[in-house]
């Protein structure tokens, strides 16, 4: 269950728990308040009201409320894998030592009861095949007994990100009387990495350059209770971009999220809601013993509830604090602290905006999110930037976990004006520049183990006011409702994605100009493209990033601009010149 912020549960009129975290799920033991053979009454009240004691404080997107994800009835029996370990099913796989030739797992199973005989555990391929038994017989009554049983596959079927996802599966049993009485199946994809302050980020001992992307979990009308083909199309989205890696901003976000990165082979990201003010007036941290109870609650939840994917590398700790006033330092290492015990495997980060080094220096690795040429500077400043950051954090690996530029793709014009953000005037020219920008120095720094741009989509932030309509982020390569994309969606996918050929005319949007001299862009991921002006051939050239430019003179009236490539890759747009 997700329910935003506070859930309290009623079981005919009575109170059976409290949840408190928006984007967690939790369960409710209603054994002993269910009236069997009866109808029964169940109550959920919700309140999304702020609350200092609960993160997230502040944030620069909308906080939706109520409750936006699957609800589920489970029935077992009184001894069963244990569904009341912080919302998780019970099955703790820990990846303690994999390489090409070995792979050694920890499995951890957490139990309810004590009249169990046994659990089994088998290994199953991505066949299904049983390639591995195990099984832990139970001596005594015990209450409750949390089991540990260890397992060694040898010359493992790695997954392998994009290139190859091979998921196993772990299938647990809990045995009674020689009945199965319960029964949870979970994925497992072996996988080793590392991060290089240098070199970046290393995939089974292969560098992988992370093309990220961050989204939220909303669109219009329905806010953020998304049915499973709102994030499927999603994901498709980033794959067609090209995409490979995923920051899961600014919260844990729908399990099915985790299991469609886990089938394509993204590498995930995944943060607690520990967001800070981002130039807003409010704080994010508050000193306050319940608050920081409720982020331990929530970290634990993240990680229990999704340690098990094999998506996930990284655990992110917060998002744009200050140091002003109440200090989170310290609680950020204690963070730290938190997440490498519960899951010694991997690595933790933060999303910084500040220049305190202690701050920064808090978790495994740091990004910060950064937007020259938007809130300030220009487009040229990030390259210089990240290396005047790489040379005083030599040992540090580092990144860029946001970096964006807003646009509406109703706002077009022919000359390339360096755009106010606070304005309502958002021309799609502008970001698309920043992009371009942004990329090329990115591509040539390997130092940054990851960049993720701000946003895949626009979304809902009901405080601002500025661009083509209020109550809008537009920073996004693609429209709230998902059904335009912006043209540096196209610039990404001429230079991420090399499965799939093509050709893209650019600010095709802007169908009417004032001068007959024009300058055309056309973005591709082949080497040469040639251009056609009302029929006739005007040559072939060269990319450089995914670029390809043609000067032409229009005629007055409408002009047919043709771009081709080979023998399939055709785009086509028309121009009217008005002297």
């Amino acid at each position: 269950m997700g329910v935003n912020t506070i859930a309290n549960v009623f079981i005919n009129g009575k109170h059976v728990c409290e949840h408190r975290g928006g984007y967690t799920a939790f369960a409710c033991e209603i054994t002993d308040f269910v009236k069997v053979g009866e109808k029964n009454t169940l109550w959920v009240r919700v309140n999304n009201a702020p609350q200092l004691d609960i993160m997230p404080l502040v944030g620069d997107f909308n906080f939706y409320g109520g409750i936006y994800r699957d609800v589920d009835l489970y029935v077992t029996d009184n001894d069963c894998i244990s569904l009341l370990d912080y919302g998780s099913e019970g099955v703790y796989l820990f990846q303690e030592e994999v390489s090409d030739e070995k792979a050694s797992v920890k499995t951890v199973i957490k139990t309810l009861g004590k009249n169990a005989d046994k659990l089994t555990l088998q290994v199953q391929d991505i066949d299904g095949k049983t390639i591995l038994s195990k099984e832990h017989a139970f001596s005594g009554k015990q209450q409750n007994p949390e089991v540990e049983i260890p397992f060694e596959i040898a010359k493992p079927h790695l997954w392998n990100g994009l290139k190859d996802p091979y998921l196993y599966s772990v299938v647990v049993e809990l045995k009674k009387g020689g009945k199965i009485i319960d029964r949870v199946k979970q994925c497992l994809g072996l996988r080793y990495y590392h991060v290089d302050a240098d070199k970046g980020f290393f995939l089974n001992g292969k560098h992988v350059q992370l093309r990220g992307v961050c989204r939220h979990q909303d669109r219009p009308e329905i806010g953020n209770a998304l049915y499973k083909h709102h994030h499927a199309e999603d994901v498709a989205l980033m794959e067609e971009m090209g995409a490979n890696a995923y920051r899961m901003s600014h919260y844990p976000q729908d399990p099915y999220m985790f299991e469609l990165f886990d089938k394509k082979g993204f590498l995930v990201w995944a943060e607690i809601p520990f967001v800070g003010p981002g130039g807003y007036r409010d704080k994010g941290f508050v000193n306050q013993e319940s608050f920081k109870k409720n982020g331990k609650q929530q970290l634990i939840e993240l990680i229990r509830q999704n340690m098990n994917h094999p998506s996930v590398v990284m655990w992110g700790l917060y998002n744009e604090l200050k140091v002003q006033g109440d200090n989170p330092v310290e609680y950020v290492q204690e963070l730290n602290k938190l997440a490498h015990q519960e899951d010694p495997t991997r690595i933790t980060t933060a999303a910084s905006n500040q220049s305190d080094k202690a701050l920064n220096t808090a978790t495994d690795l740091i990004c910060w999110n950064k937007y020259f040429g938007w809130y300030g500077g220009d487009v040229s400043g990030i390259g210089e930037w990240a290396d005047k950051q790489h040379a005083a954090l030599p040992d540090m690996p580092i990144g860029v976990s946001e970096y964006g530029a807003g646009a509406s793709y109703h706002h077009q014009m022919e000359e390339l004006v360096k755009t106010n953000p606070g304005s309502y005037w958002h021309p799609e020219k502008w970001q698309t520049h920043f992009h371009e920008a942004h990329w090329v120095a990115i591509d040539q720094r390997p130092f940054l183990w990851g960049t993720f741009i701000w946003s895949m989509f626009d979304f809902g932030a009901a405080h601002r006011r500025e661009g083509e309509v209020q109550g809008k982020n537009d920073k996004g390569l693609v429209s709230f409702d998902r059904k335009d994309k912006k043209d540096a969606f196209y610039f990404y996918k001429a230079n991420w994605n090399t499965k799939e050929q093509m050709l893209y005319i650019a600010e095709r949007r802007l169908t009417e100009r004032s001068q007959a001299n024009q300058k055309i862009k056309v973005y591709s991921n082949q080497k040469t493209v040639t251009l056609y002006l009302n029929g006739k051939k005007l040559g072939a050239v060269t990319g450089d990033y995914g670029r390809f430019y043609f000067d032409v003179e229009l005629k007055p009236g409408q002009n047919i601009i043709q771009a081709r490539s080979g023998k399939k890759l055709m785009d086509e747009v028309k121009l009217i010149y008005s002297r």
